[in-house]
Protein backbone atom coordinates (compact mmCIF):
# COMPACT_ATOMS: atom_id res chain seq x y z
CA UNK A 1 0.00 0.00 0.00
CA UNK A 2 1.20 3.22 -0.89
CA UNK A 3 0.75 6.27 1.23
CA UNK A 4 0.67 9.56 1.01
CA UNK A 5 0.16 11.44 4.41
CA UNK A 6 0.24 14.82 3.16
CA UNK A 7 3.48 15.22 3.01
CA UNK A 8 5.95 12.27 2.13
CA UNK A 9 5.42 9.07 -0.05
CA UNK A 10 5.92 6.21 1.97
CA UNK A 11 6.19 2.28 1.04
CA UNK A 12 3.76 0.12 3.47
CA UNK A 13 1.29 -2.66 3.76
CA UNK A 14 -2.33 -2.58 3.95
CA UNK A 15 -1.40 -4.11 7.67
CA UNK A 16 -0.35 -0.73 8.34
CA UNK A 17 -3.19 1.30 7.98
CA UNK A 18 -4.01 1.29 11.32
CA UNK A 19 -0.83 3.30 12.16
CA UNK A 20 -2.58 6.34 10.18
CA UNK A 21 -5.91 6.03 11.72
CA UNK A 22 -6.96 7.50 15.50
CA UNK A 23 -9.78 5.98 17.63
CA UNK A 24 -12.91 7.14 16.93
CA UNK A 25 -12.05 8.00 12.93
CA UNK A 26 -14.32 6.98 10.36
CA UNK A 27 -14.26 4.05 7.51
CA UNK A 28 -16.90 4.37 5.01
CA UNK A 29 -17.27 1.72 2.76
CA UNK A 30 -19.51 0.57 -0.06
CA UNK A 31 -21.15 -2.62 0.07
CA UNK A 32 -22.94 -2.97 -2.74
CA UNK A 33 -23.08 -6.19 -4.13
CA UNK A 34 -22.19 -7.30 -7.87
CA UNK A 35 -24.49 -9.61 -10.13
CA UNK A 36 -23.65 -11.68 -12.40
CA UNK A 37 -24.15 -8.87 -14.99
CA UNK A 38 -22.23 -10.52 -18.12
CA UNK A 39 -25.00 -12.20 -20.45
CA UNK A 40 -24.48 -13.64 -23.95
CA UNK A 41 -27.52 -13.06 -26.18
CA UNK A 42 -29.02 -14.14 -29.81
CA UNK A 43 -30.71 -11.51 -31.98
CA UNK A 44 -33.61 -13.76 -32.86
CA UNK A 45 -34.13 -11.12 -35.95
CA UNK A 46 -31.30 -12.54 -37.60
CA UNK A 47 -29.79 -14.70 -35.17
CA UNK A 48 -26.35 -12.73 -34.47
CA UNK A 49 -24.75 -13.17 -31.08
CA UNK A 50 -23.73 -10.38 -29.35
CA UNK A 51 -22.41 -9.86 -25.65
CA UNK A 52 -24.03 -7.43 -23.12
CA UNK A 53 -22.64 -5.91 -19.96
CA UNK A 54 -25.76 -4.98 -17.65
CA UNK A 55 -24.92 -1.02 -16.50
CA UNK A 56 -27.60 0.68 -14.31
CA UNK A 57 -31.40 -0.49 -13.59
CA UNK A 58 -33.67 2.32 -15.09
CA UNK A 59 -36.66 0.99 -13.83
CA UNK A 60 -37.70 -2.49 -12.80
CA UNK A 61 -37.04 -5.04 -15.50
CA UNK A 62 -35.52 -1.77 -18.11
CA UNK A 63 -32.07 -2.13 -17.95
CA UNK A 64 -29.28 0.68 -19.63
CA UNK A 65 -26.47 -2.27 -21.25
CA UNK A 66 -22.92 -1.92 -23.07
CA UNK A 67 -23.87 -3.80 -26.13
CA UNK A 68 -20.55 -5.58 -27.64
CA UNK A 69 -21.86 -6.00 -30.88
CA UNK A 70 -24.22 -2.66 -30.68
CA UNK A 71 -24.46 -2.23 -34.59
CA UNK A 72 -26.45 -5.95 -35.00
CA UNK A 73 -29.49 -4.50 -33.10
CA UNK A 74 -31.90 -2.27 -33.39
CA UNK A 75 -34.55 -1.15 -31.71
CA UNK A 76 -37.83 -3.69 -30.78
CA UNK A 77 -35.08 -6.84 -31.47
CA UNK A 78 -35.85 -9.36 -29.27
CA UNK A 79 -32.74 -11.17 -27.63
CA UNK A 80 -33.03 -14.65 -26.49
CA UNK A 81 -30.42 -14.98 -23.38
CA UNK A 82 -31.49 -18.50 -23.06
CA UNK A 83 -34.84 -20.75 -23.98
CA UNK A 84 -36.82 -19.57 -21.18
CA UNK A 85 -35.32 -15.87 -20.81
CA UNK A 86 -35.87 -13.23 -22.84
CA UNK A 87 -35.31 -9.41 -23.10
CA UNK A 88 -36.09 -6.50 -25.49
CA UNK A 89 -34.00 -3.80 -27.32
CA UNK A 90 -36.43 -0.39 -25.51
CA UNK A 91 -33.93 1.74 -27.76
CA UNK A 92 -30.74 2.15 -28.89
CA UNK A 93 -28.22 4.61 -27.28
CA UNK A 94 -25.12 6.48 -28.39
CA UNK A 95 -21.30 4.60 -26.98
CA UNK A 96 -22.63 0.94 -27.91
CA UNK A 97 -25.29 1.46 -24.71
CA UNK A 98 -28.64 0.32 -24.86
CA UNK A 99 -31.96 -0.27 -22.87
CA UNK A 100 -32.95 -3.48 -22.11
CA UNK A 101 -36.66 -4.76 -21.13
CA UNK A 102 -36.97 -8.23 -19.24
CA UNK A 103 -39.87 -10.45 -20.13
CA UNK A 104 -40.13 -12.17 -16.69
CA UNK A 105 -40.64 -10.33 -13.15
CA UNK A 106 -37.84 -12.48 -11.51
CA UNK A 107 -35.29 -11.84 -14.22
CA UNK A 108 -32.60 -11.24 -11.83
CA UNK A 109 -32.47 -14.77 -10.45
CA UNK A 110 -32.23 -15.83 -13.89
CA UNK A 111 -29.54 -13.26 -14.74
CA UNK A 112 -27.92 -14.87 -11.49
CA UNK A 113 -28.41 -18.42 -13.48
CA UNK A 114 -26.78 -17.69 -17.05
CA UNK A 115 -24.58 -14.79 -16.07
CA UNK A 116 -21.49 -14.34 -15.70
CA UNK A 117 -19.42 -11.73 -12.65
CA UNK A 118 -18.60 -9.11 -14.89
CA UNK A 119 -14.71 -8.67 -15.02
CA UNK A 120 -13.16 -4.84 -16.12
CA UNK A 121 -12.28 -4.74 -20.02
CA UNK A 122 -8.55 -4.88 -19.22
CA UNK A 123 -8.41 -8.21 -17.76
CA UNK A 124 -7.64 -10.20 -20.67
CA UNK A 125 -8.50 -13.59 -19.91
CA UNK A 126 -11.31 -16.22 -19.17
CA UNK A 127 -13.13 -16.21 -16.03
CA UNK A 128 -12.60 -18.36 -13.51
CA UNK A 129 -14.20 -19.97 -10.39
CA UNK A 130 -12.08 -18.32 -8.20
CA UNK A 131 -13.45 -14.88 -9.52
CA UNK A 132 -16.73 -14.89 -8.29
CA UNK A 133 -15.20 -15.07 -4.74
CA UNK A 134 -12.42 -12.65 -5.46
CA UNK A 135 -14.21 -10.40 -7.07
CA UNK A 136 -16.61 -9.56 -3.89
CA UNK A 137 -15.93 -7.69 -1.10
CA UNK A 138 -16.51 -10.11 1.95
CA UNK A 139 -19.27 -7.22 3.18
CA UNK A 140 -20.90 -7.05 0.16
CA UNK A 141 -25.05 -7.32 0.70
CA UNK A 142 -26.67 -4.51 -1.38
CA UNK A 143 -27.52 -3.12 -4.32
CA UNK A 144 -26.98 -4.21 -8.20
CA UNK A 145 -23.61 -3.04 -8.95
CA UNK A 146 -22.19 -4.72 -12.03
CA UNK A 147 -18.23 -4.09 -10.96
CA UNK A 148 -16.95 -4.08 -7.62
CA UNK A 149 -15.59 -1.93 -4.98
CA UNK A 150 -12.40 -2.31 -5.77
CA UNK A 151 -11.04 -0.69 -3.00
CA UNK A 152 -12.64 -2.86 -0.06
CA UNK A 153 -11.48 -6.12 -1.67
CA UNK A 154 -8.24 -5.48 -0.15
CA UNK A 155 -10.50 -6.11 3.60
CA UNK A 156 -10.46 -9.41 5.44
CA UNK A 157 -12.08 -10.23 9.13
CA UNK A 158 -8.85 -9.71 10.54
CA UNK A 159 -8.33 -6.27 9.17
CA UNK A 160 -11.93 -5.40 10.36
CA UNK A 161 -11.17 -6.95 14.25
CA UNK A 162 -7.76 -4.80 14.05
CA UNK A 163 -10.02 -1.97 13.21
CA UNK A 164 -12.51 -2.48 16.30
CA UNK A 165 -10.12 -3.03 18.38
CA UNK A 166 -8.71 0.48 17.84
CA UNK A 167 -12.20 1.50 18.32
CA UNK A 168 -12.13 2.83 14.54
CA UNK A 169 -15.53 3.16 13.13
CA UNK A 170 -17.08 1.07 10.08
CA UNK A 171 -20.09 2.34 8.45
CA UNK A 172 -21.48 1.40 4.74
CA UNK A 173 -22.89 3.51 2.17
CA UNK A 174 -24.54 1.90 -0.93
CA UNK A 175 -23.96 2.63 -4.64
CA UNK A 176 -24.49 0.19 -7.32
CA UNK A 177 -20.88 0.61 -9.73
CA UNK A 178 -21.58 0.87 -13.35
CA UNK A 179 -20.25 -0.07 -16.42
CA UNK A 180 -19.31 3.41 -17.25
CA UNK A 181 -16.95 3.66 -14.21
CA UNK A 182 -14.23 2.15 -17.20
CA UNK A 183 -14.98 4.57 -19.88
CA UNK A 184 -12.25 7.28 -20.58
CA UNK A 185 -13.04 10.85 -20.72
CA UNK A 186 -13.19 11.77 -24.59
CA UNK A 187 -13.90 15.21 -24.71
CA UNK A 188 -11.76 18.50 -25.21
CA UNK A 189 -12.74 19.77 -22.11
CA UNK A 190 -13.81 18.18 -18.91
CA UNK A 191 -16.69 20.08 -18.91
CA UNK A 192 -18.32 18.53 -21.73
CA UNK A 193 -17.95 14.95 -20.53
CA UNK A 194 -21.01 13.12 -19.22
CA UNK A 195 -21.25 10.79 -16.49
CA UNK A 196 -23.13 8.02 -16.36
CA UNK A 197 -25.80 7.99 -13.42
CA UNK A 198 -24.88 5.15 -10.87
CA UNK A 199 -27.66 4.88 -7.79
CA UNK A 200 -26.98 4.66 -4.46
CA UNK A 201 -28.22 5.42 -0.81
CA UNK A 202 -26.80 5.97 3.20
CA UNK A 203 -29.15 5.88 5.89
CA UNK A 204 -30.04 8.17 8.57
CA UNK A 205 -27.57 6.36 10.63
CA UNK A 206 -24.41 6.21 8.79
CA UNK A 207 -24.84 10.03 8.34
CA UNK A 208 -25.35 10.64 11.49
CA UNK A 209 -22.22 9.01 13.17
CA UNK A 210 -20.37 10.97 9.92
CA UNK A 211 -21.67 14.49 10.93
CA UNK A 212 -20.36 13.71 14.63
CA UNK A 213 -17.47 12.38 13.93
CA UNK A 214 -16.41 15.69 11.99
CA UNK A 215 -17.96 17.94 14.39
CA UNK A 216 -15.08 16.25 16.83
CA UNK A 217 -12.46 16.74 14.28
CA UNK A 218 -12.32 12.52 13.88
CA UNK A 219 -11.07 11.92 10.03
CA UNK A 220 -13.19 10.79 7.27
CA UNK A 221 -11.85 7.77 5.28
CA UNK A 222 -13.40 6.83 1.74
CA UNK A 223 -12.97 3.31 0.89
CA UNK A 224 -12.78 3.71 -2.56
CA UNK A 225 -13.88 6.32 -5.44
CA UNK A 226 -17.41 5.09 -5.04
CA UNK A 227 -17.84 5.95 -1.09
CA UNK A 228 -16.39 9.46 -1.66
CA UNK A 229 -18.96 10.07 -4.73
CA UNK A 230 -21.62 9.33 -2.21
CA UNK A 231 -20.41 11.75 0.67
CA UNK A 232 -19.61 14.20 -1.91
CA UNK A 233 -23.07 13.86 -4.02
CA UNK A 234 -25.05 14.53 -0.57
CA UNK A 235 -23.52 16.67 1.77
CA UNK A 236 -24.61 20.49 1.87
CA UNK A 237 -22.22 23.31 1.34
CA UNK A 238 -21.14 22.70 5.07
CA UNK A 239 -20.75 19.30 4.75
CA UNK A 240 -23.66 17.69 6.77
CA UNK A 241 -24.96 14.95 5.17
CA UNK A 242 -28.04 13.16 5.49
CA UNK A 243 -30.35 9.94 4.62
CA UNK A 244 -30.90 10.15 0.85
CA UNK A 245 -31.66 7.52 -1.83
CA UNK A 246 -30.70 9.00 -5.61
CA UNK A 247 -29.07 8.71 -8.32
CA UNK A 248 -25.34 10.83 -9.01
CA UNK A 249 -23.16 11.64 -12.10
CA UNK A 250 -20.77 13.69 -9.68
CA UNK A 251 -17.37 14.10 -11.98
CA UNK A 252 -14.65 15.52 -9.75
CA UNK A 253 -11.88 16.87 -10.85
CA UNK A 254 -10.04 19.86 -10.32
CA UNK A 255 -10.45 22.28 -8.83
CA UNK A 256 -12.97 21.14 -6.62
CA UNK A 257 -13.61 21.60 -2.68
CA UNK A 258 -14.23 18.91 -0.49
CA UNK A 259 -16.87 19.02 2.02
CA UNK A 260 -16.67 15.78 3.60
CA UNK A 261 -13.48 12.96 2.98
CA UNK A 262 -10.80 13.81 4.53
CA UNK A 263 -8.27 10.58 3.32
CA UNK A 264 -8.97 8.18 0.65
CA UNK A 265 -8.37 4.56 0.60
CA UNK A 266 -8.35 3.76 -3.56
CA UNK A 267 -6.90 1.55 -6.10
CA UNK A 268 -4.60 2.94 -8.56
CA UNK A 269 -6.39 4.07 -11.67
CA UNK A 270 -5.42 4.85 -15.19
CA UNK A 271 -4.29 8.27 -17.20
CA UNK A 272 -7.50 10.08 -19.49
CA UNK A 273 -10.38 8.39 -16.47
CA UNK A 274 -12.42 10.15 -13.75
CA UNK A 275 -11.19 8.49 -10.98
CA UNK A 276 -7.35 9.37 -11.49
CA UNK A 277 -8.97 13.07 -12.30
CA UNK A 278 -10.98 12.70 -9.04
CA UNK A 279 -7.39 11.82 -7.69
CA UNK A 280 -5.79 14.94 -8.88
CA UNK A 281 -8.61 16.80 -7.10
CA UNK A 282 -7.82 15.57 -4.09
CA UNK A 283 -4.17 15.58 -3.63
CA UNK A 284 -3.37 18.24 -6.67
CA UNK A 285 -2.69 17.51 -10.07
CA UNK A 286 1.61 17.86 -9.54
CA UNK A 287 1.26 15.52 -6.71
CA UNK A 288 -0.77 13.00 -8.23
CA UNK A 289 1.97 12.88 -10.72
CA UNK A 290 4.35 12.41 -7.85
CA UNK A 291 2.28 9.88 -6.44
CA UNK A 292 1.87 7.80 -10.06
CA UNK A 293 5.03 8.01 -11.02
CA UNK A 294 6.73 6.60 -7.40
CA UNK A 295 3.89 4.03 -7.64
CA UNK A 296 5.54 3.19 -11.60
CA UNK A 297 9.06 2.61 -10.86
CA UNK A 298 8.47 0.68 -7.33
CA UNK A 299 6.56 -1.51 -9.27
CA UNK A 300 2.44 -1.15 -7.75
CA UNK A 301 0.19 -3.05 -9.31
CA UNK A 302 -2.49 -1.22 -11.28
CA UNK A 303 -6.17 -2.25 -11.96
CA UNK A 304 -8.55 -4.17 -9.98
CA UNK A 305 -7.01 -6.63 -8.05
CA UNK A 306 -3.97 -4.64 -7.82
CA UNK A 307 -2.57 -2.74 -4.99
CA UNK A 308 -3.70 0.17 -2.91
CA UNK A 309 -3.21 3.52 -2.20
CA UNK A 310 -4.05 5.73 1.22
CA UNK A 311 -4.16 9.46 0.43
CA UNK A 312 -4.64 12.57 2.76
CA UNK A 313 -6.08 15.11 1.43
CA UNK A 314 -3.99 18.31 0.11
CA UNK A 315 -4.59 21.04 2.89
CA UNK A 316 -6.54 24.19 1.07
CA UNK A 317 -4.08 27.18 -0.20
CA UNK A 318 -3.67 30.23 2.35
CA UNK A 319 -3.32 33.76 0.34
CA UNK A 320 -2.49 36.18 2.55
Amino acid sequence: MLVYDGAQILDAKLINLLDFLQENDVLVFNDARVIKAKLSAKILRNSSMIELNLDQEVTPKIWQAIVRGSKKIKGGDILEIASDFFAKVVEKLEDGFALLEFADDNYLEKISKYGAIPLPPYIKRELTKEDEKNYQTIYAQEGLAVAAPTAGLHFTDKIFSMLAAKKVTTVFVTLNVGAGTFLPVRSEHLQDHKMHQESFSISAKTAQIINEAKARGSKIVAVGTTSLRVLESVADKDGNLREEKNKTSIFIYPPYKFKVVDVLMTNFHLPKSTLFMLICAFVGKEKAHEIYSHAISSDYRFYSYGDSSLLFKAKPEITL
